[in-house]
């Protein structure tokens, strides 16, 4: 979906890409923390089923929706300031106020966003997946017309033959507002999904379990804060670097995040096999299970590194029409195509820890390869060696291979033992 907006942004005006893009960067960084809160369910729901306890699966997914919808109050109070101060930052004023517009048109989907985290995980520990896929297409789609119609108003229309109906371009608020109605659909076909694979009347709540979520959960979300914050201040320094660098960093940001969703899916395919194998007591087949998703996940990242070498300019020219834009974002996306396989093996290995309950762990490797080497190399080669955004994404790389260097040494030593369950 930021594949989507950013290329419809792209096509009208640089300022709303780039603005969009550091504001999106700001938003995640706060929503991830609290889906990755409500993500402690990763580890305690498929544990559970692997242990046979069907009962106590149920009473987690509970646990974990009232947990989001607590959680959704704080963060839009977040969100909301973050919009009112970029105003106050050194970012160009048309990007920061753009960005600004952007933050505010995601606010009415926090809560959807914020609840279907939680049905995921239950969900997904169920080997039931088909409804995420259903719900990501019927999101794309929406998300595209949406994007069309209120980011260009009555010139989308006109672009498509259709005649105008008096509505505004709205630029980066309406990429926002068109996400937010995605973030809806998304909740009803999960609700639909976990509606159908429910079974039996209302179970106990169990306070236990709520604490059980936020003690293993509360890791993982810092752990995306700063994998996420970091990639949000190259997006913020990129921006004091003017429009160009903004928009740049943004088309490379886009193709990367692309081919890291394939990271993702593999990372959450392997928490949920690391999972069951521990509440089932065969530690040899969490370890087993971790080092498949691995190399599958290096395999296909490493495959999208291939057509980030080969062919850059004209991935770049899916999301501008501004030549200079294409030429400036090719040394980027080469540079993106270099950390392919450290992006898949940190977010696999991550999902493997996640897994075997070891939370704490990737929120520690995460705020050591990012901010003790990563962004400190990215602001030394970005301003000291006047490398411009090319040397921030250096310095990404960097931390990004840190991270999955002590991760993936994490994993192979904790299922070298006995894993105990979570909880």
């Amino acid at each position: 979906m930021s594949v989507v907006d950013t290329a419809v942004l792209g096509h009208y005006r640089d300022a709303s890409m780039a603005g969009a893009g550091i504001g999106g960067g700001v938003l995640f960084a706060f929503m991830v923390l609290g889906m990755g809160t409500v993500m402690g369910m990763d580890t305690l729901v498929p544990q559970a089923l692997g242990a046979g306890e069907t009962t106590r699966a149920r009473q987690l997914l509970s646990s974990g929706t009232r947990l989001a919808l607590v959680a959704s109050l704080p963060l839009a109070a977040m969100i909301a300031l973050a919009a009112w101060l970029f105003r106050f930052t050194p970012v160009d004023p048309e990007v920061a106020s753009e960005a600004s517009a952007f933050l505010i048109g995601r606010l009415p989907g926090l809560i959807p966003f914020m609840v279907y985290t939680a049905q995921r995980s239950y969900l997904q520990a169920h080997h039931v997946t088909r409804p995420i896929v259903v719900a990501m297409v019927i999101g794309n789609v929406v998300n595209l017309c949406g994007d069309w119609v209120l980011v260009m108003g009555d010139e989308g229309l006109a672009r498509i033959g259709l005649p105008g109906v008096g509505l505004p371009a709205m630029g980066a608020m309406g990429a926002g507002l068109a996400t937010s109605g995605v973030n809806l659909c998304s909740f009803v076909v999960f609700w639909l999904a976990v509606k159908k694979l429910e079974s039996g009347g209302p179970v106990a709540r169990d306070p236990a379990l709520s604490r059980a979520i936020v003690r293993l959960g509360l890791p993982i979300g810092l752990q995306l804060v700063a994998e996420v914050g970091v990639f949000a201040l190259t997006g913020i320094l990129a921006g004091t670097l003017g429009k160009m660098p903004a928009a740049d960093h943004q088309v490379a940001l886009s193709l990367a995040s692309l081919s890291f969703s394939m990271a993702i899916g593999v990372g959450a395919a392997t928490s949920v096999r690391v999972g069951r194998a521990v509440g089932a007591g065969d530690s040899p087949a969490a370890r087993r299970a971790g080092g498949q998703g691995i190399t599958v996940g290096a395999l296909l990242m490493g495959t999208s590194g291939l057509f980030f070498i080969l062919m850059p300019r004209p991935l770049a020219g899916l999301f501008t029409d501004d030549p200079a834009v294409m030429d400036a974002a090719v040394p980027l996306i080469r540079i993106a195509a270099v950390f392919q396989l450290s992006d898949a093996i940190q977010a696999v290995s991550a999902g493997a820890l996640r897994g075997a309950g070891d939370t704490r762990f990737s929120f520690v490797a995460n705020v050591f390869g990012h901010y003790a080497i990563g962004l400190p190399v990215a602001a030394g080669l970005g301003f000291a060696a006047n490398m411009g955004a090319a040397g921030l994404w250096w310095g990404l790389s960097l931390g990004l291979t840190a991270v999955a260097v002590v991760q993936s040494v994490r994993f192979a030593r904790i299922t070298s033992r006995p894993i105990a369950r979570s909880g």
